[in-house]
């Protein structure tokens, strides 16, 4: 089968290397191989084993018959987004790393697929290496999805490592990010938490059958994750982890949010550290399942591109029934009425916090100032929460994280 890439960046130019050094075994399952024909991007890459196969011209792809297949790894929605539909809309199969792409244009990509009899697939949008979708989509299709959670993004993971294991302060962990290549110039999209909300939102499509838009997902980064907590995180058996949330609520509703949390040390994610990713879905008949493995990087990556342009190949004259519904802007349930548990830190008088909250369990640290004031909530809605610490006379909050539980 013919086939091309757009973009040849650091996805894109690893799903031409497997399909190149791993031709023997994609044909033994295809009974073909899948052939590159064209490689679309701006630059030149003298010397490269698919130079003669680089094009600038879209135009080149969409209108070659031959051309099957194509691999969408150029990022961002312009021009993607107007080259996946239509390439789509020309009967082309199209596989994506994008993320973004999908979270804010997947129903419409899906629709547009559906009505050209053609597949759609993106893999390797939500934990790079690591199968989620497809297991969703078909190994888990006979579960009521409880809840899916998990670490998506490997540099804030790494930033968070570093900050629990070497108590080192953020700033510096991030410079090391940058260092190493975890990390962008401008980290904003990871650090802020908008790359872990994209991938939240496409776990939440597929698990509800619905549209999720990253708009309606409450998000929140590690920006603001101060030493101090990760210590107290640390001395009393928790870690600190940006996760991507969401579980079906009984209300019918969903409660969608990216947060860093307190993650009780038992929790399987706890254990996920430097740059992988951990995904835990519970399912109703299969109770939780764990996925782990690299959630991004060339090879695996493009690993999971191939696996969907083969998947592709094998159903190249019939489409998989494969996606979601519409958007529905009252389908997410606003956070702030959702019930959750709270670490606070904070300086004041202990007996003014037990006389507001009553219960809540206190959490030491050696050498702690005596106004300091550490503790952890019962479930609460933030938003009655936050009216009842605010109430509390002379105590001034310095820190609030969300508890898995």
């Amino acid at each position: 089968m013919k086939a091309a890439i757009m973009g040849y960046g650091v996805v894109g130019s690893g799903v031409g290397k497997i399909l190149r050094e791993n031709a023997d075994i994609i044909a033994a399952k295809l009974e073909e191989p899948i052939e590159i024909k064209y490689v679309l991007d701006l630059r030149d890459f003298p010397g490269d084993a698919l130079e003669d196969k680089l094009t600038k011209n879209f135009e080149d792809i969409l209108n070659d018959d031959e051309v099957k297949l194509v691999c969408e790894a150029m990022g961002g929605t312009k021009p993607a987004y107007d080259f996946t539909k239509r390439l789509l809309e020309a009967g082309k199969h199209v596989v994506s790393s994008n993320k973004e792409l999908v979270a804010t244009y997947g129903f419409e990509l899906l629709n547009a697929a559906k009505k050209a009899n053609v597949n759609y697939l993106f893999e390797a949008s939500v934990g790079g290496g690591v199968p989620i979708l497809r297991p969703l989509w078909q190994c888990l299709a006979g579960n009521h999805i409880k809840k899916v959670y998990g670490i998506l993004n490997g540099t804030t993971n790494f930033i968070l490592t570093k900050m629990y294991n070497e108590d080192m302060p953020f700033e510096q962990a991030l410079a090391l990010a940058q260092e190493l290549g975890y990390a962008e110039k401008d980290p904003s999209a990871d650090i802020a938490g908008a790359d872990v909300c994209r991938k939240t939102c496409i776990l939440a499509s597929i698990s509800y059958g619905k549209h999720i838009d990253p708009a309606q997902v409450q998000t929140q980064g590690i920006e603001d994750i101060q030493i101090r907590d990760v210590a107290y995180a640390k001395a009393n058996g928790y870690e600190i982890k940006l996760l991507g949330y969401c579980e079906k609520l009984e209300s019918g509703k969903i409660d969608a949010i990216v947060s860093p949390f307190f993650v009780p040390k038992e929790n399987q994610i706890a254990t996920v550290s430097d740059v992988f990713n951990g995904i835990v879905v519970v399912g109703d008949m299969v109770d939780e399942v764990f996925f782990y493995g690299r959630g991004a990087g060339s090879l695996p990556t493009a690993s999971a591109c191939v696996g969907d342009m083969i998947d592709c190949a094998m159903h190249a004259d019939k489409r998989k029934n494969f996606g979601w519904g519409a958007r529905d802007k009252d389908f997410v349930e606003n956070h702030s009425a959702c019930q959750s548990r709270y670490y606070v830190r904070g300086t004041g008088d202990i007996n003014a916090v037990k006389k507001a909250l009553g219960e809540v369990a206190f959490l030491s640290l050696q050498g702690a100032p005596l106004d300091e004031v550490v503790f952890l909530t019962e479930a609460a809605q933030e938003s009655e929460l936050d009216a009842r610490l605010a109430a509390i006379e002379n105590f001034q909050i310095e820190a609030k994280i969300r508890v898995l539980t």
